[in-house]
């Protein structure tokens, strides 16, 4: 991606929030980079520079504002418009896949090599997967030190750093503070013990009713726990079983977890925000379906749609095709009493055993061509909708079935306005 230099500089004199998350704006002669909408004084042209991510903001030698925590900010919804390498490498370090299983893992999901790998993402990004991590990382021990009270050691490790060193040398690399003075600047914790409690930013406008109304419609019981104005469910993570509670105030979303190990913290967060579709762009969609004659009192009446996601591909795949099976939690969180698991199903074992693949690494033709052959093609575009984000699939029920090509690019939030308009009149 190239970014148009001339146009950003004008989005941050506007101070445009809709811009959060989409670039990254760095001042030579400070040498921090902020948020497009960071409330400070805007510098001079000459001595603005731009970068598509953090990581190659902080790769060119800059350090995060403390006034606008750029970091705290929705991400980008090119991660689910682009179905490229960088793209899809993008959504797998947010998983926290490198951290997991390094570079190596990283690049035999995406079934390239680590040296191609990292000169794409460099290239088209400006840092390669270990600075693209190495901010990630950053990011989780923020959200620790700032939202609980425990060690900085356990924080490290928990952030998935290698070492109390490493991790307090990125801590004042990035954000030029020690994890000491950020606690102390920090507000107090506002969770519970054993909970970590956060509040997860977006772009206005949000449609938290349309996603209730269809967790509501689509509910487990013991699995998940759907109320007037909360949704709660359980997590199966890489270290262990989780539970997530959700609310939705006037100017984002309150994420409550409970963790059996730390180090899901960034995974669970990174599920949560595809589940709810947080990074979309809510204004380019509704501009465009707003102006279509047949969809466009929808978009008008329900602004800020968001197409519900996922937490785990091969649940959303096996709840489509397989009878529910329970694994009780080992410890009950409330109504919230099992983790999801499917009946025996082929797909079950071809799941199990690496042979089908459910990832948000996995571009949307090869997996809508694997799964129309596995289990038709229904199910292969509402996996490829709900689980890579993909913006433009007509996954609409039989009755509700149409062509839909006029809303190209956008037809999954065009049939998510059609599909809550049939939930809100039966």
């Amino acid at each position: 991606m190239v970014i148009d230099e001339e146009h950003a500089y004008r989005v941050c004199s506007a101070r445009d929030a809709r811009f959060d998350g989409c670039f990254i704006h760095a001042v030579q002669t400070t040498g921090i980079y902020c948020r497009p909408s960071c409330p400070a004084v805007t510098p001079k042209r000459r001595n603005s520079r731009f970068f598509l991510t953090a990581a190659a903001a902080q790769s060119a030698g800059f350090r995060a504002c403390r006034r606008c925590l750029p970091d705290a900010v929705p991400g980008s919804p090119e991660w689910n418009l682009r179905a490229d390498l960088a793209g899809r490498a993008m959504r797998l370090i947010s998983d926290g896949v490198v951290e997991r299983d390094g570079v190596t893992g990283l690049a035999s999901k995406l079934g390239y090599s680590e040296r191609h790998l990292t000169r794409v993402l460099t290239a088209e990004l400006g840092a390669g997967p270990l600075a693209l991590a190495r901010a990630h990382r950053a990011h989780a021990a923020r959200l620790l030190i700032e939202t609980t009270e425990l060690p900085f050691a356990d924080i490290a490790f928990a952030a998935g750093f290698a070492s109390v060193r490493q991790f307090n040398d990125t801590i004042r690399m990035v954000f030029a503070s020690t994890p000491s003075d950020m606690r102390g600047r920090g507000k107090a914790p506002i969770g519970t013990p054993g909970r970590i409690v956060l509040r997860l930013p977006y772009r206005p406008p949000f449609d938290a009713e349309g996603l209730l109304i269809h967790f509501r419609a689509h509910t487990l019981p013991g699995v998940e726990e759907v109320t007037a104005d909360s949704y709660a469910r359980t997590l199966a993570l890489p270290h262990g079983e989780a539970t997530v509670r959700l609310t939705f105030p006037a100017d984002h979303v309150l994420c409550s977890l409970r963790l059996a190990d730390v180090r899901d913290l960034g995974t669970a967060v990174a599920r949560v925000r595809r589940l709810l579709d947080l990074d979309a762009d809510p204004v380019a969609v509704d501009t465009f379906l707003g102006a279509d004659p047949a969809i466009g009192p929808l978009v008008r009446a329900t602004p800020g749609i968001r197409v519900p996601g996922s937490v785990d591909g091969a649940e959303t795949l096996l709840r489509l095709v397989a009878p529910f099976a329970g694994v009780p939690l080992q410890i009950p969180d409330g109504a919230l009493t099992h983790l999801y698991t499917a009946a025996d199903h082929p797909l079950t074992e071809a799941l199990a055993t690496g042979r089908l693949a459910i990832d948000v690494g996995r571009t949307q033709e090869d997996l809508t061509e694997e799964l129309t052959r596995a289990a038709g093609a229904e199910v292969a575009d509402e996996v490829a909708m709900r689980v890579l984000g993909a913006p433009d699939v007509l996954a609409l029920p039989e009755h509700l079935a149409q062509d839909g090509r006029q809303w190209r690019p956008w037809r999954s939030y065009a049939a998510a306005h059609l599909t809550r308009k049939a939930a809100t009149s039966s």
